[in-house]
């Protein structure tokens, strides 16, 4: 489903080069939920930009379902995003002047999708919010935003979902509460996750674990990774 291959990427600042990602080489089958470790700056959020083709690296190649995505025009990886990727962001990104109906119909409007109202409903059904469809996000909690947040992720039906500490933003109990929604929606959905997080909580939906450190990647066992 995913592969990065010899994956590079720096920034300079001033006269200095700052290496993020050195050579970096993942892996990833489709239907594989990964959780990414990593202190801030280690290179997490540049590794989901580039796999999502918002930022492309300085050599190597991201392949997606094996297209190699570095190749691609900026408006062919947009209509790869558009197609095989959803987000979940920590502070949900909603837009606040549509409804949740409106916020989940955005992206099938995008992809000229046909049977809105029924892909709204359903999904809207199983975030467990149907009643919620014509609520703006302000009159919504903190944990009612983020399941919309993962409805409009998972509405278009991408085979990717890169999700940016999803429960950061989130007090512990409604954390809880997400981890078990996105355990059950994104499996049952047989969906490939790729998750960034500093949470102990959302280990136990990962099938791997891995570690990003030094411009580096190591695969990481569950019971010792905030060791």
């Amino acid at each position: 489903m995913l592969e990065l291959i010899n994956v590079s990427k720096n920034y300079i600042e001033g006269n200095t080069k700052h290496t993020v990602l050195n050579d970096f080489e993942l892996r990833i089958n489709e239907g594989e939920i990964i959780i990414l470790l990593g202190k801030s700056g280690s290179g997490k959020s540049t590794l989901l930009n580039i796999i999502s083709g918002i930022d492309i690296p300085d050599s190597g190649s991201v392949k997606i379902a094996g297209t190699d995505i570095t190749k691609l025009t900026e408006k062919e990886r947009t209509l790869v995003r558009r197609h095989k990727i959803g987000f979940i962001f920590q502070f949900f990104n909603l837009i606040p002047t549509l409804t949740v109906r409106e916020n989940l119909q955005l992206p099938l409007e995008l992809n000229n999708d046909t049977d809105q109202e029924e892909r709204i409903n359903s999904i809207l059904k199983e975030v467990g919010l149907p009643e919620r469809a014509n609520t703006y996000p302000d009159k919504l909690s903190g944990g009612e935003q983020q399941r919309i947040a993962i409805a409009r992720a998972l509405i278009h039906e991408p085979d990717i979902i890169l999700a940016d500490e999803p429960t950061g933003n989130l007090d512990y109990e409604t954390g809880i509460q997400i981890v078990d929604l996105l355990d059950r929606v994104v499996k049952q959905k047989g969906k490939t996750m790729i998750m960034v997080t500093h949470s102990k909580d959302v280990i136990g939906l990962a099938d791997r674990i891995f570690s990003l450190k030094e411009d580096k990647v190591a695969e990481t066992k569950k019971e010792s990774a905030f060791e």
